[in-house]
């Protein structure tokens, strides 16, 4: 028997769309809204050291020693970021906690995500 006419697995693999649909126009326009508030370095590490800090939350206390910024700029990128819905705070006497909020970033995997389902 011949192989002709077969397309080989490596092709259909390396072809293959790496989501099952398209992003909605609201998808799109939610998501490019995460996306831009991450867009700066100083908020994406913030992102990050909030999100792995132990106990799953940081207080600004632990976040401003870490940059050589200035405490109203952390605080500038902070409210990017809580506008964006990536993460929340609250108030506890003079200090404010903040913890990355599990929905947005799920939101954000899921586009990176080959096959993943993306829900807005």
């Amino acid at each position: 028997m011949s192989n002709q006419g077969q397309v080989p697995a490596e092709v259909i693999d390396c072809c293959s769309p790496l989501a099952r649909e398209p992003l909605s126009g609201a998808q799109a326009v939610e998501l490019s809204r995460l996306f831009k508030a991450l867009g700066d370095p100083v908020r994406l590490r913030l992102l990050s050291l909030i999100a792995s800090h132990e106990g799953g939350e940081a207080c600004v206390c632990d976040l401003t020693g870490v940059f050589d910024l200035t405490g109203p700029t952390i605080s500038h990128h902070l409210k990017v970021l809580r506008q964006a819905g990536l993460i929340s705070g609250d108030r506890r006497g003079t200090w404010v906690y903040y913890r990355a909020e599990p929905d947005a970033l799920r939101r954000l995997s899921a586009v990176l995500v080959p096959d993943a389902v993306v829900g807005a």
